[in-house]
């Protein structure tokens, strides 16, 4: 068995002794704290480990390199605040916090202080959802037009937390982690049974930039258990039901005929996907464990916690506003603080965030979002649903195509150009068969490069000027050439770096770099180097795999 870093478990109760189960199966667990002692102590007889007198202690603990915290959701904020000062790694349960701001605070504090953040969004690692997000990545169900999910069950009632957040975050953390996309707008209705101020019974409706809908039920007054997730395509329909213990994934292939002008819907049996035996659970756990030793980002990290704290906070404005459509991506530009040039023209409805200047003759389609202080610069197109980060630098005579998505602090040189189809004809629609191309945080894409569609430019990559990318550019890897080739590696601040014995160091701003497994990682100290220089107390992963054959 690998040899794991150790774990202590906050919050001993209903899901937590689970946690600790897992943790201790793994052989990771050290310690566990809870409020009840004697619960705390029952526990840890059982599993052979300590328990802690306080929480204050289970972080001075030597032995402890994270915590994982299942404390109830009021206090998530402030546990996970703590540990992360306390230059700990923190598995925190659904949800991440309870307001947008504490949970950005939480993940920008992560990465300051090169800590792993990640949170309990279980389905994830659910073979069933992995296959779905297979299912859906290959259009094997076509086109997706709806997705429903249903959360229901008798009990498990809560007075911290209404239902929307108790229940709901299951099911939108895996239906934004389905369609890759956040939602332009959010509605909900509910009603609030038992105590005046805490909804019992939630509806929830998201149409996300792509047309999709998403219809989230979730309730705890509910006469029986019923855990279901539908997604609906044009070529196939796929039912998730949790609650099964075999034949949790069926395929529909259902069809609609039209006759004399009018749909009869052609029934087809459901096809059952066989899925590996695997406790989604345990496959989180040793998810957590396994980041902590590569120091590489979660896949349910920090960030993705704070779309979902979007999406719960836009839900949660709406049924208080008795089920108004809440426009939580749809702001004005009139309203923020944006320059936008007489010569340019904005299409509402769209987001543009403060801070943002938009130059002449530039154009930005409805339903687009662009980030803070970012600069769009001369004669720039940005299509309907195109998203665009923070900081953002889009030079002269760019089109960002449907389909594109830019993180933070990437900048786009002059005239280069992204497709968003393979094999496009002027004489055949091919709006359906657009495909997503990420460019993630930091990335430079070079003067007069091109950007093949279904590609991913990693994070601080360096594209080099005319280059042509047909496929995944590593984390901070240097391509140049037609089609692009790995050269060598570039420094978050855009300097070259020499590689000598695996290592480097840039000259420029002093930043350390490991190369391990064809992977360039950046290398967080915590504590005074050695001599070299070069050895790291901890290490965080900002990588991607090299290109094969590079």
């Amino acid at each position: 068995m690998e040899t794991y870093p150790g774990i202590g478990v906050v919050g001993c109760g209903h899901w937590g002794k689970n946690l600790v189960r897992n943790f201790s199966d793994l052989g990771a667990l050290k310690a566990v704290f809870d409020v009840d002692p004697a619960r705390a102590e029952a526990l840890a007889r059982q599993y052979g480990v300590q328990t802690c007198a306080s929480y204050d202690e289970l972080l001075s603990r030597s032995d402890v390199d994270a915590v994982v915290i299942a404390a109830p959701a009021a206090e998530h904020y402030a546990l996970a605040r703590q540990a992360l000062r306390a230059e700990k790694d923190a598995f925190v349960e659904k949800p991440l916090a309870l307001k947008i701001s504490e949970g950005e605070e939480l993940a920008e504090l992560a990465g300051a202080n090169g800590r792993i953040l990640m949170v309990g969004h279980l389905l994830h690692y659910h073979p069933a959802i992995q296959k779905m997000k297979e299912l859906v990545r290959q259009g094997a169900l076509g086109r997706i037009e709806y997705i429903y999910s249903s959360r229901l069950n008798f009990g498990k009632l809560r007075t911290e937390e209404n239902i929307l957040w108790s229940f709901a975050p299951h099911d939108i953390s895996v239906i934004l982690h389905l369609l890759e996309e956040e939602p332009v707008y959010v509605s909900a209705h509910g009603g609030a049974y038992l105590n005046h101020n805490i909804a019992d019974v939630t509806l929830t409706s998201c149409t996300f930039p792509s047309g999709v809908t998403a219809h989230i039920f979730v309730s705890w007054l509910h006469p029986f258990k019923e855990q279901k997730l539908v997604i609906v395509g044009n070529r196939q329909m796929a039912v998730f039901d949790d609650t099964l213990p075999t034949r949790k994934l069926t395929l529909y292939p259902h069809q609609i005929d039209w006759i004399d002008r009018l749909p009869v819907a052609k029934q087809s049996e459901g096809q059952v996907v066989s899925l590996p035996s695997e406790e989604p659970l345990k496959k989180e756990c040793q998810h957590f464990l396994e980041c902590m030793l590569t120091r590489s980002k979660p896949e349910t990290d920090g960030w993705n916690g704070v779309r979902v704290l979007r999406v719960l906070s836009a839900a949660e404005k709406a049924l208080k506003a008795s089920g108004q459509i809440h426009r939580e991506n749809a702001v004005s530009v009139a309203q923020a603080r944006v320059y936008v040039d007489p010569a340019a023209v904005v299409d509402q409805p769209c987001a543009i965030g403060d801070g943002t200047f938009v130059w002449h003759f530039s154009h930005i389609m409805k339903n687009s979002t662009i980030g803070k202080n970012c600069n769009i610069g001369q004669n720039v197109y940005v299509a309907s649903n195109v998203k665009v980060g923070n900081n953002v630098k889009i030079q002269n005579n760019v089109s960002l195509y449907t389909g594109v998505e830019l993180e933070d602090d990437v900048f786009c040189g002059p005239s280069m150009v992204f497709t968003n189809v393979i094999n496009p004809r002027s004489h055949v629609n091919r709006k359906s068969e657009f495909q997503r191309t990420l460019v993630r945080r930091g990335a430079s894409l070079g003067a007069n490069s091109t950007i093949v569609c279904g590609t991913t430019i990693g994070e601080y990559a360096f594209v080099g000027a005319g280059a042509v990318i047909t496929k995944d550019v590593a984390d901070y890897a240097l391509v140049v050439g037609c089609p692009a080739k790995q050269i060598g590696w570039m420094c978050r601040c855009g300097i070259r770096l020499e590689i000598l014995e695996e290592q480097a160091h840039c000259e420029k701003c002093g930043e350390l770099y490991e190369l391990k497994s064809r992977q360039l990682r950046r290398v967080v100290r915590s504590a005074p180097v050695n001599g070299s220089g070069l050895v790291p107390d901890s290490v965080r992963s900002e990588s991607a795999s090299a290109w094969p054959g590079h």
